[in-house]
C-alpha cells in the first residue's frame, strides 16, 4: 500500500500540486489520470520520490517514504519496479542483459540463477527465444513486454508505470494492459499507472484519481466514471472520446 497525505509541490512560484490525499491499494491497478499539465506526472515522480515535494507525506506501507534519507530511499527503491513511457531500453544491451540490468546491481545472485530469474520474467511476458535480440530487432509491443519483464526483475512490491500504451496500437495496447493486469494481482504488488487513455481506463481501472489543474477532483472505479456528477471530469471523458473518434477518422 501507498498512501499520500496532504503533498504540495511547486516549482518556484508555480503550485504544480495541492493538497493531493489518496491512498493506493496493493493487488489492483490504480490508476492516475488527467490532461496534459495536469500534474499527473509531477505526481508519479514525486511518489517514486524522483521530486522533492514541498510538504505532506508518502508513505510506503508503514514507512514514511520522504522523511528517509538517501540510504533509506535505496532501500524501499530495491523493491519498485518501474516502465517507462518509452520502455528504456538499453539499446547496446540484449534483451537478456535489459533484463539482467537490476539483478546485476542490486543482487549478489550468481549468474546462472540471474540467467533462470531472466529466463522467468520473460517468459512470464510471453516473450519466448529473443535473449539475444537487441532493442533495435524487437516491435513496439514486444519492447514494452521486456520492459515489464525488467520491472518485475526484483519481484518487486510496487509497480510504476508511467503511459504504458503509449505509441501502441490499440490491439498491443490492450494486451499491455492486460498483462499489466495479470500481474498485479499474481504478485499483489502495488500498481500505479500514469494515463490518459479511456481505453485503459475502461479495461482495467479498479481504482482512478483524477487530477485537474493539480487537485484531485474525483476518485472512483471504472464503473462509477460514466455516471460521475464531476463536471471537469465529464469534459475530460468527452475530449479524450472525441479526439479518438476524429483520430480514426469515423
Amino acid at each position: 500500500m501507498i498512501r499520500v497525505n496532504n503533498l504540495n509541490k511547486s516549482f518556484g512560484d508555480a503550485r504544480v500540486l495541492t493538497d493531493i490525499t489518496v491512498t493506493f491499494e496493493p493487488g489492483i491497478t490504480n490508476l492516475i489520470i488527467g490532461r496534459s499539465g495536469s500534474g499527473k506526472t509531477v505526481l508519479l515522480k514525486s511518489i517514486v520520490g524522483l521530486h522533492d515535494i514541498d510538504s505532506g507525506e508518502i508513505w510506503y506501507d508503514d514507512v514514511l517514504f520522504n522523511k528517509l534519507d538517501f540510504e533509506g530511499k535505496k532501500k524501499i527503491r530495491r523493491e519498485i519496479g518501474m516502465l517507462f513511457q518509452g520502455s528504456a531500453l538499453f539499446d547496446s544491451l540484449t534483451v537478456e542483459q535489459n533484463v539482467r540490468f537490476p539483478l546485476d546491481m542490486f543482487t549478489e545472485m550468481t549468474q546462472e540463477e540471474k540467467i533462470d530469474r531472466v529466463n522467468f520474467c520473460l517468459k512470464r511476458v510471453n516473450i519466448i527465444n529473443a535473449n539475444k535480440l537487441f532493442p533495435s530487432e524487437l516491435s513496439g509491443g514486444m519492447k514494452k513486454r521486456v520492459a515489464i519483464a525488467r520491472a518485475i526483475s526484483l519481484n518487486p512490491k510496487y509497480l510504476f508505470c508511467d503511459e504504458p500504451n503509449s505509441g501502441l496500437d490499440p490491439i498491443t495496447a490492450i494486451l499491455i494492459d492486460e498483462l499489466i493486469k495479470e500481474i498485479t494481482e499474481e504478485y499483489q504488488m502495488t500498481t500505479i499507472i500514469n494515463t490518459h487513455d479511456m481505453n485503459s481506463v475502461m479495461k482495467i481501472g479498479e481504482k482512478i484519481v483524477f487530477i485537474h489543474e493539480g487537485l484531485k477532483c474525483w476518485e472512483g472505479s471504472k464503473n462509477e466514471i460514466l455516471n460521475t456528477d464531476c463536471s471537469t471530469l465529464n469534459d475530460f471523458v468527452f475530449a479524450n472520446a472525441l479526439a479518438k473518434k476524429l483520430k480514426s477518422g469515423s
